[in-house]
């Protein structure tokens, strides 16, 4: 346990400076209380952890508590915006210029996929201190065309292959749509509801995700990938759907992606219902208004919810607002660091 005499040895040798961004000495002797008090009431029973994917697994609600860490999606400089398409090496240098801890790579954001390219891509975070740890990557299952399904297979094999290669040990997937709204901007206008293709169903759907994400459970294995299941419109749209897959499969290799931001009814109790099997987390926010739609997310109420059930992992930014990103991802790392650091 840390005595206040300590503190300000502590911000000496920045070990507060990485948990408490931009927090003045006040603030962070504030926390370090706070701290204390939460560790000794969990030490007489007070606070009890509630399970969830990885402690029902490796008993983690024995250990004390960490920050989660917090990494930046290449997405967050881009955002379909060519004129802040940044290279990935680009990304990480300015991911460790800010402060961040890891990196996620936006598959669809490379330019090169070659060994030599992966293997720098590797070096640069590792001599700039980041962990590559999230691979966001998109394919389409909601087909009832069996050979587009297979690209999309192969697509999401080749990726998991990709992720093994540069050391990332989780890649974002998607369920896919049923496309009969061709633009993504009608699609946002539409709350990402669109009608289902004539003369199939959602059980259909369904089906042909689960089968889909099946096939490619044998590589992820193998390489030591596990891929998380992404509410992301489409038949993974709402929690209900990307449980109803997940459960459906029920095996480690497939768990969930939980993005704060795609959720537009019920988020609370929905990110509630994703926590338990959560092993990624995409958080968005939306600083100079929403690139799409702006939500008012409660970042304190999201870690309290995640930590409940144990959540150890990454939470991983995706600014998606109009702001400049020298000035908005600062801002939501500061944000997140206070939501999550405590």
């Amino acid at each position: 346990m840390i005595a206040w005499p300590d503190v300000q040895a502590l911000m000496q040798y920045g070990w507060v400076r990485r948990t408490f961004v931009l927090m003045n000495e006040s603030d962070v002797m504030n926390e370090i209380g706070r701290r204390q008090w939460l560790a000794g009431l969990g030490a007489a029973g007070g606070l009890s952890a509630m399970g969830g994917v990885l402690s029902a697994e490796t008993g983690l609600q024995d250990l004390p508590f960490v920050p989660n860490r917090i990494a930046i999606s290449t997405y967050s400089f881009w955002r379909y915006n060519q004129a802040t398409k940044l290279p990935i090496l680009d990304c990480i240098e300015q991911a460790a210029r800010m402060g961040f801890d890891g990196v996620e790579i936006l598959h669809v954001q490379m330019e090169d996929e070659s060994r030599g390219q992966l293997q720098k891509l590797k070096r640069a975070a590792f001599v700039h201190g980041l962990d590559l740890c999230g691979f966001s990557t998109h394919q389409d299952f909601v087909s009832p065309d069996a050979e587009e399904r297979k690209k999309n297979i192969e697509r999401t094999k080749h990726c998991i292959e990709l992720a093994y290669m540069l050391g990332i040990p989780t890649i974002r997937v998607n369920t896919g749509r049923w496309g009969t709204i061709a633009s993504f901007d009608e699609l946002m206008k539409n709350k990402g509801i669109e009608p289902r293709l004539d003369g199939y169903s959602d059980d259909e759907g369904f089906g042909w995700v689960i089968d889909s994400l099946e096939q490619c459970l044998p590589i992820a294995e193998r390489c030591g990938v596990t891929m998380g299941l992404e509410n992301h419109w489409g038949l993974g749209r709402d929690a209900a759907g990307v449980l109803r897959i997940v459960n459906a499969i029920d095996s480690p290799w497939l768990q969930v992606t939980l993005d704060t931001g795609n959720f537009l009814e019920n988020i609370d109790e929905q990110q509630e219902q994703m926590a338990p099997h959560t092993v990624y987390v995409q958080a968005k926010t939306y600083f100079g208004g929403g690139k799409w739609y702006t939500l008012d997310l409660d970042y304190a109420k999201i870690a309290a919810t995640l930590q409940k059930h144990d959540y150890r992992g990454y939470v991983s930014l995706e600014f998606e607002g109009k702001e400049d990103y020298e000035t908005a991802i600062p801002k939501s790392l500061n944000l997140l660091r206070k939501a999550f650091g405590t």
